[in-house]
């Protein structure tokens, strides 16, 4: 992986400054590691919402916990998914300091998803580039270049759509048409084999996940994708074995994490920079490590940040064959 110089710089002066927030201080613990299954087609890390800061240091310790627990594994996962939020604010800074947590992770491929505070903070043109940079970069000896915010990756023959908003929003997302019309021919040319397709989006659809109610507010598209929630379910609706990847709203294992929504498959992965609410497990640092077999997407939900399963918030989705 290339880091330039600059990167290097802002990353240690971010660290150090952290160090003198208040968080976590101690590494995980290296009692309870990460497995991978013998059954395991494809084993990807499964994280939303580290919302790194240059100015809220105290959070930035949990995603540096939470990577370290991935190092401490020696596992070459076989995609790094995280489902947008990476940065507080989409700064170069925020940036080099992910970048300088990221790299030590042993993976075919950092596969992640721009969120709302990626991109709201100046010109979409300007926070996209940014995005892409900083994901180029980490990539370079994976293999995979993006050129836009919307792309695919196959690993070990299950593909992962990478949705983006495609114009600045506040909190929801604006998808064009050619991005519609692209995850409907990306969805209808994986979906033939029977095998999972997993798509991958920061905010989830609306009336999912406890919202509106989850999201602490009266308005009923609140912390949603917005006005095309209903299209975009139309479209995943189609076909067998979708999987709804999100985040955004920072919930924690429990109740509110999956549900079904006729043929797909939503799940909303907690935050791992930010502590979660709603749930039985209200911590920070929360993620999953996912296995796919033949009949099964497993999703076994870990605190990343202490180094530990905490199996009462495991997923087990059955395939359709």
């Amino acid at each position: 992986m290339r880091i330039t110089l600059m990167y290097k710089i802002m990353a240690l002066i971010m660290t150090i400054m952290s160090a003198l927030g208040i968080g976590l201080t101690e590494p995980p613990a290296t009692d309870d590691p990460i497995k991978v299954r013998d059954d395991a087609n494809m084993t990807f890390v499964a994280w939303g919402d580290t919302q790194v800061s240059n100015y809220l240091f105290s959070r930035n310790q949990y995603t540096k916990n939470a990577c370290t627990d991935l190092v401490n594994s020696n596992i070459d996962f076989d995609a790094f998914v995280v489902a947008g939020d990476m940065a507080e604010n989409g700064l170069t800074a925020e940036y080099a300091t992910l970048a300088d947590y990221f790299s030590p992770v042993k993976t075919k491929a950092y596969v992640f998803c721009e969120g709302n505070h990626d991109v709201r903070l100046k010109a979409y043109s300007v926070q996209s580039k940014r995005f892409m940079k900083f994901m180029n970069a980490l990539n370079a000896d994976n293999g995979l270049t993006i050129d836009k915010l919307n792309y695919t990756y196959e690993a070990n023959g299950y593909k992962f759509i990478v949705l983006s908003t495609d114009r600045t929003e506040f909190e929801e997302n604006w998808f064009s048409d050619e991005q519609l019309k692209w995850l409907d021919e990306e969805l209808a040319s994986s979906a033939k084999d029977g095998k999972p397709v997993f798509v991958v989006n920061h905010q989830p659809l609306a009336y999912t996940h406890g919202l509106p109610n989850t999201w602490g507010s009266p308005v009923e598209s609140a912390g949603s994708v917005g006005k095309q929630s209903d299209q975009l379910f139309n479209i995943m609706n189609k076909y067998q074995n979708v999987v709804f990847l999100t985040g955004h709203l920072h919930t924690a294992f429990g109740e509110y994490l999956y549900e079904k929504k006729d043929n797909v498959h939503l799940v909303n992965v907690p935050s791992i920079g930010i502590s979660n609410k709603d749930g039985i497990y209200n911590q920070a640092g929360l993620g999953f490590i996912v296995s796919v077999t033949d009949n099964q997407v497993i999703f076994s939900a870990r605190d990343f940040a202490l180094g530990k399963y905490v199996p009462e918030g495991d997923i087990v989705i059955d395939l359709v064959k």
